[in-house]
């Protein structure tokens, strides 16, 4: 599967950073619309909602990566957070998107809940996408 969403990159642009922007921007999408978890992020043990992490500037795919990776393994199987955190390891592992990988570490300085994780994500390449248009 890694194999093939690398093969899709590469044919979806000619500029690997771009890869996968709008595939991308319709998963993060479907979730927002089918979430139903907006509920305040809490630090405790006791709190039923994840508290992801906000990224800086930089640090994108790191923490789209760790973050769909949390939901991943604390949700039920959706195949669309497999997907997405699929493709963002793919693309940290690849070095394929410099301007949102500056390392391979998460760095944030706040975390928020599902919707505030997902809303990040789909502004961070809707942002891409207006600039390759």
């Amino acid at each position: 599967m890694l194999s093939y969403i690398l093969f899709s990159c590469l044919l979806l642009s000619v500029q690997a950073e771009y890869c996968g922007v709008r595939a991308i921007i319709r998963y993060t999408q479907r979730l927002l619309d089918e979430s139903s978890m907006s509920c305040p992020c809490k630090q405790t043990a006791t709190s039923s909602c994840s508290c992801l992490p906000i990224p800086e500037r930089g640090h994108e795919l790191a923490c789209f990566a760790d973050g769909t990776k949390h939901l991943m393994e604390n949700t039920s199987s959706n195949p669309v957070i497999t997907r997405l955190y699929w493709t963002f390891q793919a693309l940290l592992d690849r070095s394929l998107c410099k301007r949102l990988a500056h390392s391979d570490q998460c760095q944030y300085e706040t975390k928020g809940n599902v919707k505030e994780f997902l809303k990040k994500i789909l502004t961070t390449y809707q942002e891409i996408d207006k600039f390759n248009a």
